[in-house]
């Protein structure tokens, strides 16, 4: 839990981090009301930062932001509080407040390996809203420098001493505390370790997309010893490599990562296609009617 903050530094925090919360604003009063309109508060699963003046009728915006985050829902709602009716507060006004939900990391990313094209495409990926889940199993693989280490979870494989199944690595032990729902991305420096990654990733089988660096040779070679370790045509199949949007050249680092981070936004889930997003037309006219 984070100490109490403004809302304006919590919110810039929670968007940095990538993390769900939801804005509170009031955005209109009647009568006799604890706070006026422009006042916020961010609220999160666990947390709240500011006020909109406390009591009953506060506990009930907490209530409303928190089930819309547990829920998963990124829609724009205008809630109406009657306080001396569903807020039970005797000052009796009433107030609409505008609940905006943040469901936080767009995407969330498992990166493995902490290599050139690694590197290049932490890099690439940093202005974006996902979490990085960044693997590697050699000491001091990470870059001291790396920016935006709040969205970017840097992970050291376990050792041999640690309790590991490929050649001193956990491989199942990285895979099994992945998200669900996750795009993994296999590079790191040793073909058997790539190897067991995608062994363990198939075998998880609830990754929304598993891609591999790397020659149609070599997948060839992965895939008859794949399929000797028990996995089917149609997992095989969910794996691409090589990675990187199809028809990108160069073997640069930066251009092997621009591909793949071009990839990505191709995995991206689509969440502009409705054109009624956000709180209904009818409902924001009928709360803030013209006056022209």
């Amino acid at each position: 839990m984070h100490p109490p903050e403004p809302w304006y530094a919590a919110l810039a925090r929670l968007q940095r981090e990538a993390r769900p919360h939801a804005l509170a604003s009031v955005v209109g009063v009647a009568g006799s009301t604890p706070r006026e309109p422009g006042a916020k508060m961010v609220i999160t699963a666990d947390d709240v930062h500011d006020t909109l003046g406390g009591g009953h009728f506060e506990q009930q915006v907490i209530e409303a932001a928190r089930e819309a985050l547990a829920s998963g829902r990124t829609d724009t709602r205008l809630e109406a509080f009657p306080l001396g009716g569903r807020s039970g507060q005797c000052c009796g006004g009433y107030v609409h407040v505008l609940i905006e939900p943040f469901a936080g990391a767009e995407m969330e990313i498992a990166l493995f390996g902490a290599g050139h094209v690694g590197r290049a495409l932490v890099q690439a990926l940093a202005p974006l809203p996902w979490r990085v889940w960044w693997f590697d199993s050699r000491e001091h693989a990470f870059p001291d420098d790396v920016a935006d280490r709040d969205r970017l979870l840097h992970i050291r494989l376990a050792s041999r001493d640690e309790g590991a199944n490929v050649e001193g690595v956990d491989v199942e032990g990285a895979v099994a505390a992945l998200p669900a729902g996750c795009h993994a991305l296999v590079m790191t420096h040793d073909h058997a370790e790539d190897r067991a990654l995608v062994d363990a990733l198939l075998r998880r089988g609830d990754c929304a997309s598993i891609g591999m660096i790397g020659s149609d040779s070599k997948w060839a070679s992965f895939k008859t010893r794949l399929r000797d370790a028990g996995h089917d045509e149609a997992a095989l199949a969910t794996v691409r490599c090589p990675i990187g949007v199809p028809g990108a050249h160069g073997k640069r680092p930066c251009e092997i990562a621009l591909a793949v981070a071009a990839e990505l936004l191709t995995l991206k889930p689509d969440t502009a296609r409705d054109d009624r997003r956000g709180v209904a037309p009818e409902t924001l006219r009928q709360a803030f009617p013209s006056d022209r």
